[in-house]
Order: C-alpha cells, then sequence, then structure tokens
C-alpha cells in the first residue's frame, strides 16, 4: 500500500467510525446506548476527518500534514472520552469500553502512519 493511500485510508475508515459512534449515542444507529454528549463529541471529530479527507481528497493542502492534524484532534478527543469513561462520566458499557480501544488502535497507527510519511524525505530521481 503506498504513502497515499495509507493517508486517506485511515482517516477515511476512522470517519466511519465516529460518525457510527454518534449515531448509535443518538439512538439511530442502536436504541439502548443514548448519550448526548457522546454522539455530539463524535459527530464532531467524525466531521473534522471527513474535512481533512475531503482536502486531501482535493489536494488543497499536503496530506500527510492534514492527516496528521485530523488524526491527532480525533486521538485527543477519543483520549478525553476514555478519561470519562475511566472516571465514571461516560457511557461505561463493554461495547463502550471495546469500541473505544479499537477507535484508540486505529487512530495510533494512522497517526504513525502519518507521522511516517510526513518524515520521510521525498525521493530524488537520478539523472541517466
Amino acid at each position: 500500500m503506498n504513502c497515499r493511500t495509507k493517508l486517506i485510508l485511515f482517516p477515511a475508515v476512522e470517519t466511519l467510525l465516529f460518525v457510527a459512534a454518534s449515531l448509535t449515542h443518538a439512538g439511530i444507529l442502536l436504541s439502548g446506548h443514548e448519550h448526548g454528549r457522546a454522539a455530539t463529541a463524535e459527530g464532531v471529530i467524525g466531521a473534522v476527518l471527513a474535512l481533512g479527507l475531503i482536502a486531501s481528497l482535493m489536494r488543497k493542502a499536503p496530506a500527510p500534514v492534514l492527516a496528521l492534524a485530523v488524526q491527532g484532534f480525533a486521538l485527543l478527543g477519543t483520549l478525553a472520552g476514555a478519561f470519562t469513561i475511566a472516571v465514571g462520566v461516560g457511557p461505561r458499557t463493554a461495547a463502550d469500553l471495546i469500541f473505544h480501544a479499537i477507535l484508540l488502535l486505529v487512530l495510533i497507527v494512522g497517526t504513525v502512519a502519518a507521522w511516517a510519511t510526513w518524515r520521510k524525505p521525498p525521493r530524488r530521481s537520478t539523472p541517466a
């Protein structure tokens, strides 16, 4: 998988995960998991990821920088959500715990991939 594909694939998957989480906490996808603040936070994170993805696809800004920015934002938001779960403020179901663990894993891997791409020097063509 090339670098550009990684920079698009991770935010795309993350956007879908956050939209699904938001819709679940809004009671749209599943009932019994409603939590208004979680739905709002996940919706905002999903929207930021989607906007970064769209900008990256339109090539309005360097993809590695956008991927780092939006995934960093999502990672911080997810860590805040995990903290609220840990202290008992947010929803504490097994599904929430597992989902946050998956989100953190995907976000960490995506952020590391974006960082590696950003830090990688561009290839220079050698004269023939």
